[in-house]
């Protein structure tokens, strides 16, 4: 029997996260028929390779999308509000990676191994969670599901890929330069990132939390459908290339022991746990670059109160934070 294959577009196929998830497509064996990489202006004409061969990126407009099963969109939320509808008018079913639909009632926000029942009530668009949303939520659903949690306060370490590929280069350019005696000049950030901490993710607002914090508190609800849960964040970017770190505690309705949390988090799926303190093992940023799983590490009780946890949440920002749980949805979607 032959396996259906399906026409697949890949709208910001030139940045980090449309890189990546060309590359997952080809390493997943996604059944493919036909792919076509779409990019803004500055990038028509580039080739990338795909199934062995190179494939010329064109640029995205309102005809890119005939004749096209799966439009995985990348290129950030104004070119999603500006192109996904037609997309869905052209027969496509999209997965936007961008925070264009994410609060949008009818558009569902997907992790797949934490709501992949949400998938069978799109409409034509299916939301990529916020990187810093999705490997928090694998790691405190089953959490969730067995204690519930009433309250979460999560401090986020993310690296500088999950702004761009010019902001990886920014931090390279300014280690050289201060290696060098050099003047560190600032363009992608309002301040040095190199050898520094800058405790601010996109803009601020009234609240004074910023876009990227109230992004956790408002999809972590709406994934987890459940909207009593007090949540309050603080993210921060720190010197770091790829992959994302979170430092969370947790207080739960019912008590659950260090070791419980343990046990639990090892069966979960899209979970590995490493928290061997006699061997200093726990998850670092630089070991979960290029690997699919969320790592869950520093599992203790929370001395301060009775049903508290504290954990200590790594995974690849580009990885399952973006590129990876897009195509796990477009999986789904097709019956893999």
């Amino acid at each position: 029997m032959s396996i259906k294959r399906y026409s697949v577009a890949v709208a910001g196929a030139t940045g980090a996260v449309g890189n990546e998830m060309i590359s997952i497509l080809e390493e997943r064996e996604f059944p493919v028929t036909e792919i076509k990489l779409l990019a803004s202006d500055r990038s028509e004409g580039k080739k990338l390779e795909f199934g062995g061969k190179d494939i010329t990126v064109t640029k995205t407009d309102s005809n890119s999308f005939n004749g096209i099963d799966i439009a995985l969109f990348s290129a950030g939320a104004d070119r999603s509000k500006e192109f996904a509808s037609l997309a869905v008018k052209a027969g496509a079913i999209v997965i936007d990676n961008s925070s264009a639909f994410r609060m949008a009632p009818e558009v569902p926000l997907v992790v797949p191994e934490v709501n992949p029942h949400a998938i069978a009530r799109h409409k034509g668009i299916i939301a990529n969670p916020n990187c810093s949303t999705i490997q928090m939520v694998v790691a405190l659903k089953p959490i969730h599901d067995a204690v519930r949690i009433k309250r979460i306060v999560v401090s986020t370490y993310q690296s500088v890929s999950g702004t761009g590929k010019e902001a990886i280069e920014e931090l390279s350019q300014e280690t050289r330069d201060i290696f060098n005696c050099r003047e560190v000049k600032c363009q992608v950030y309002p301040h040095q990132i190199a050898f520094n901490c800058l405790p601010q993710i996109d803009t601020f607002e009234e609240n004074r939390y910023t876009k990227e914090e109230m992004k956790m508190v408002n999809e972590t609800r709406k994934i987890l459908e459940d909207d009593t849960i007090a949540i309050t964040a603080t993210a921060v970017r720190v010197p770091v290339f790829y992959g994302h770190s979170e430092s969370v505690n947790i207080e739960t309705e019912k008590k659950l022991t260090a070791d419980e949390a343990r046990e639990l988090l090892s069966n979960a799926s899209g979970v590995k746990v490493v928290d061997n303190i006699d061997a200093l093992e726990y998850p670092l940023a630089v070991k979960a670059a290029s690997k699919d799983e969320v790592f869950v590490g520093r599992i203790r009780e929370d001395e301060s109160i009775e049903k508290g946890l504290n954990l200590w949440i790594v995974s690849d920002n580009i990885r399952k934070g973006a590129a990876l749980n897009a195509i796990q949805i477009a999986e789904i979607l097709i019956g893999v």
